[in-house]
């Protein structure tokens, strides 16, 4: 979770040592345990270090291998034994306790680029090949640690923080128009390769970026695998190798004495807190753990925290609730304490930084459920497909009359699909038409929204699970990890994913969905004497209300529609178009025409983010 930034003058020109010193004494809120930097004439790193894991506690960056590779890593590493053991074939032979960072050097230095295919976890780092003149990055498989890179002409600079990239001298304030489109349409930007920003860029997760005198080299290291086809003989053989690599996945994030588990009150968080339980419980007796959760304790009905208080006694690990109720839409969006570097569409997200306070006042490190969802989606048709094209008659004529007779009736997805097609669902997404014409001419965004709307297809397309694996590559996931990143939050609370495991991944996308994912068997029989039974068999219960429609429906919201509105805007919408926000009552529209109100708010905010330089340094 340390912050990292870095300078690199392609044509060779030096790098200022100061500048580079004040853009790492930016990151200090975001590593306390150490500031450093390394210069060596046109290149330059910077490292705000924050500690997470035991190997850590010794750690030191920017780190060197044999005065030749240098690096600045966000790092945190599944699988350690297996790759020490990889690293020992190649001639590398590596003390067992040996920082992230150093793990990745001598990744580098035993495979070069190709490193990237023995690495496993969450990561985000730098590394200049000082033979080569290279300086080597790269972005963990789902994204979960941010990258941000501008390229100037000759110079690169980059950074884990949007903002410490932003107050290079160098980088312009110019919007870059597509992604505030984009953010107008969907609430977030749907290119994992663009920022907010035109002069700053993502490297996707994913990816490797390699920068030289020659110019940069994008690749695309890894993708979410189609092929994969495990049948166990029995059902117990299924479900024990999915606790082992699910405890697996826990276990190596489980790296620090003090952990928090997200707690939600549904089968996915209870799963990971159950089994963090049973692994801590051994050596510490449980205490290490703490349990987070959000409450409504009136607004809306709300039982997740109940269901939440229940796991949590079972498994006697403490439990902190925030009630948010009392937090109303557009609450501190003013205050530089929760100023955000790009637009977001909930009006409530002071929250999360009222929740990553709460977390980080006690844990470093905290679990989240994310993930099970995407990765047990389930679909019978396309599977019933892939049996009879593989003539697997004997599972055809089994497992498809068994779900036929365990499926709830089909009438009630029929009318909704019916509504749909005839205009009568009035959930149903419309293109706003309070974006300006200009805007929707110039960027072609009603072929943009038609695109977006539905799940786009991957390539290449997984053949029995196609939507859980298409899923994945959505930009939501990016969205997600940045906004609970401390580069935003300014917490230092690090969230780790054990359903993203790459071990978990492709272990759920070698199974067949049918009767694993149905209701998520597989998950439930997994918990089976884990869980509270209530918890274990509770269906999947989306809140009974939305809090945004219960605001809106108060005294007093009248003001969301007579805000002073910043002039940049008018590139953007056409005021007259605009529909009244206080009073609707449909969840979906009320959350789409927020969203011009949430960007104006952020232009606002934007321009107390930067920059005189030193003043910026010198407040952070």
């Amino acid at each position: 979770m340390s912050g990292i930034v870095g300078i690199f003058h392609r044509k060779g020109a030096p790098v200022d040592p100061g500048l580079l010193q004040e853009l790492t004494r930016f990151l200090a809120y975001r590593g306390p345990d150490g500031l450093d930097t390394w210069t060596d004439a046109n290149v330059g790193l910077g490292c705000a270090m924050l500690r997470t894991t035991r190997e850590s506690a010794s750690a030191h960056q920017p780190a060197q291998l044999d005065g030749r590779f240098f690096i600045v890593a966000d790092a945190r590493l599944d699988a350690r034994a297996e790759l020490l053991a990889e690293l020992e074939s190649a001639g590398h032979k590596v003390p067992r306790i040996t920082p992230e960072a150093e793990l990745l050097l001598h990744a580098y230095a035993a495979w070069g680029e190709q490193c990237l295919d023995h690495l496993m976890g969450d990561f985000s780092f730098a590394l200049w090949d000082g033979p080569g003149k290279i300086m080597f990055c790269a972005r963990d498989h789902m994204g979960v640690k941010p990258f941000y890179f501008a390229q100037l002409g000759d110079l690169f600079i980059f950074s884990n923080t949007l903002d410490c990239v932003r107050l290079h001298p160098a980088v312009g304030e110019e919007l870059n128009e597509t992604a505030v489109a984009d953010f107008l349409l969907f609430g977030l930007n749907c290119d994992n390769a663009a920022t907010t920003f035109r002069d700053v860029r993502r490297l996707p997760p994913a990816h490797s970026l390699n920068v030289s005198t020659e110019g940069l080299r994008l690749r695309r290291y890894w993708s979410a695998p189609t092929d994969g086809r495990i049948r166990h003989h029995s059902a117990g053989d299924t479900i024990e190798h999915f606790q082992f690599l699910l405890k697996n996945a826990i276990a190596d994030r489980l790296t620090t004495d003090h952990v928090g588990i997200l707690l939600s009150g549904g089968l996915d968080s209870a799963s990971i807190a159950a089994l963090a339980r049973e692994i801590s419980g051994a050596e510490t007796n449980g205490n290490g753990l703490r349990a987070y959760t959000v409450v409504y304790d009136s607004l809306i009905p709300d039982h997740d925290g109940g269901f939440a208080r229940t796991t949590a006694e079972f498994l006697e690990i403490p439990i902190r609730c925030l009630p948010m109720d009392h937090l109303r839409p557009f609450d501190r969006w003013d205050t530089p304490e929760t100023q955000w570097p790009e637009p977001v569409d909930d009006p409530f997200f002071a929250a999360m930084f009222d929740q990553f306070q709460m977390i980080a006042a006690e844990s470093r490190v905290v679990l989240s459920g994310e993930g099970s969802d995407n990765l047990m989606n389930f679909e019978m048709w396309p599977y019933t497909k892939d049996l009879f094209r593989q003539r697997e008659w004997r599972t055809f004529l089994t497992e498809v009359p068994m779900y036929l007779w365990m499926r709830p009736s089909p009438w009630p997805g029929i009318r909704r699909r019916a509504k749909g097609v005839f205009g009568l669902d009035p959930t149903a997404p419309e293109f706003p038409r309070w974006i300006a014409p200009d805007l929707v001419r110039n960027l072609g965004l009603h072929a943009r929204w038609k695109d977006w709307t539905e799940l786009p297809e991957a390539t290449p397309r997984h053949e029995i699970l196609p939507t859980a694996h298409a899923s994945l590559a959505l930009p939501q996931w990016t969205h997600l990890f940045e906004l609970e990143n401390p580069g935003v939050t300014r917490c230092l609370a690090e969230v780790r994913h054990p359903f993203l495991d790459l071990r978990v991944m492709n272990f759920l996308l070698a199974l067949p969905p049918f009767p694993w994912f149905y209701e998520k068997m597989l998950l439930r029989e997994a918990m089976a004497g884990r869980l509270p039974e209530k918890v274990r068999l509770r269906p999947k219960t989306p809140l009974a209300g939305n809090p945004l429609v219960e605001h809106l429906q108060k005294r007093g919201m009248n003001w969301v529609d007579d805000i002073h509105w910043n002039p940049k805007m008018e590139q953007f919408i056409d005021r007259s178009a605009l529909q009244r926000v206080a009073g609707e009552k449909i969840s979906e529209k009320a959350e789409m025409l927020v969203r011009p109100i949430c960007l104006n708010f952020w232009l606002q905010s934007a321009r107390g983010v930067r920059y005189n330089l030193h003043a910026e340094v010198g407040n952070g």
